[in-house]
């Protein structure tokens, strides 16, 4: 059944929106979409997890404001405020590029909404299935506006995380804590006031985009609690004259923001990255893989032609052939994945370890990066790539990829088990347990709960 229509020209839709949403029936779920909505929390997690000490994660751990009795930093034993512990938790889990993407908003949903409502669910009980439900509806509300808002063009210039995510975690919270209509309205116009993200950090080489989540998610955060204090929002403030289209988009916007109106729930057309890189860049790295198969060795490449969708040529960083100055650059660049891929054989993390690395250099010169027009016609239902490399001795190896293939439950399974416990330690079995029998949790909380490392005096504690 479709439900958000507007169904009246003098009903917002912001308002209809969260009407649309708060009206969601926990049972309306089938199995496979709740699977999905856990194995996206398993992989958040998961890159949580691995990704805990780089230097962006100890900063946003490094300004959370410890307080008595507060909400889960992952893999620390610092309870903090909702917002900073959202805060930190998102930039965790957007440490490591490898994140879940929604194609067609050109977004990661889920590094936002999962650490909006880990943290609202150690503020107030909510049940495993209401948490989940939430989650769903979340990624379905950031996804649908995303879809409307979004052109190449646009996404150039503003991250596609920053503008609609706080929206779609926003009204996730309404939804969990059960706010009224009124209020659910408001803290989603509050949190579209919050929409932000600047692209140019693939170009100067900066560190801010692993921030961009942890503002969203402390924004939306913010904006269900003054939503919950009273405060009061303009209810048009995605259509109206200086909305949240008219003010990026430059356009009207669309009459209705339909939610739930596909065959599937927008979180099924989600995909978890096989690799730790651009989502633009995963598809031509695993074409390159399947050309490394053939190779006898890099050394034997003269030339290397990569087509893309016009929409992955055409983002930040993802044409740049140098220099590179950290490996998030690196993690950007089409070009610079592919060399390494076809380098060093392998789709790995440690293919960014070293961006000065001359076997990769040299073949990132010897690259050309264009889109063609059957690839950006078929995007962004499918996210293609083909490569053509061409041989010192006169012989090409083409490889074509029509789609992404995304990582398998099992394989987020797998990396989440080992991330898990190399912080954890036995406690991730624990963890993915409460998380597989989320559904019947009567409260969720202790979700977040086994996130924390232990506190020193229980470690010691001898066993009874």
């Amino acid at each position: 059944m479709t439900i958000g229509s507007t169904g009246s020209s003098e009903v917002s839709l912001a308002r209809a929106l969260a009407r649309a949403a708060l009206a969601v029936d926990l049972g309306r779920f089938d199995a496979g979409v709740i699977a999905k909505a856990k194995i996206c929390l398993l992989d958040f997690l998961s890159c949580a997890f691995e990704a805990k000490n780089h230097p962006w994660s100890r900063q946003a751990i490094g300004i959370a404001r410890e307080v008595r009795d507060g909400a889960t930093v992952i893999g620390t034993r610092t309870p903090a405020s909702p917002g900073d512990a959202a805060f930190a938790n998102a930039v965790m889990g957007h440490g490591l590029v490898r994140e879940d993407m929604h194609v067609a908003s050109i977004c990661h949903h889920g590094v936002v909404i999962w650490p909006t409502l880990l943290a609202l669910s150690e503020r107030t009980p909510l049940s495993g299935a209401t948490f989940l439900a939430a989650g769903i509806i979340g990624y379905e509300t950031g996804a649908q506006i995303g879809r409307a808002l979004f052109t190449a063009d646009l996404a150039r210039l503003y991250r596609p995380t920053g503008l609609v995510a706080p929206l779609g975690a926003a009204l996730a919270g309404s939804y969990a804590l059960g706010l009224t209509e009124d209020a659910a309205t408001c803290a989603m116009a509050i949190a579209a006031n919050t929409s932000s993200g600047l692209n140019e950090w693939p170009r100067a080489g900066g560190s801010e985009m692993y921030f961009h989540p942890g503002f969203a998610a402390r924004n939306a955060i913010a904006a269900i609690e003054l939503a919950e204090a009273g405060a009061r929002a303009s209810e048009t403030i995605l259509e109206g004259e200086a909305g949240l289209f008219a003010a990026f988009r430059r356009q009207p916007a669309p009459a209705d923001i339909l939610l739930f109106a596909g065959a599937e729930p927008e979180i099924m057309a989600v995909y978890n990255k096989p690799a730790p890189a651009c989502n633009f860049a995963q598809t031509a790295a695993q074409t390159a893989l399947r050309v490394a198969r053939e190779l006898g060795t890099s050394e034997d490449i003269a030339t290397v032609s990569i087509r893309v969708p016009e929409a992955a040529a055409r983002y930040p960083g993802c044409d740049s052939k140098g220099p590179f100055h950290n490996a998030l650059q690196a993690k950007m660049s089409i070009p610079f994945s592919v060399a390494a891929v076809l380098a060093r054989g392998a789709l790995e993390e440690e293919n960014y370890a070293d961006v000065d690395d001359i076997r990769i250099l040299r073949l990132v010169e010897r690259t050309d990066l264009q889109s063609t027009p059957d690839l950006t016609a078929a995007f962004p239902a499918s996210q293609g790539a083909e490569i053509l490399v061409g041989l010192h001795n006169g012989r090409t190896i083409r490889q074509r990829l029509d789609n992404v293939i995304a990582a398998t439950p099992a394989e987020i399974r797998a990396r989440f088990r080992q991330a898990a416990s190399s912080v954890i330690g036995d406690r991730a079995r624990d963890l993915e347990d409460l998380i597989d029998n989320c559904p019947s949790l009567p409260d969720s909380r202790v979700i977040a709960a086994r996130c924390r490392l232990e506190p020193i005096e229980q470690r010691l504690r001898p066993a009874s």
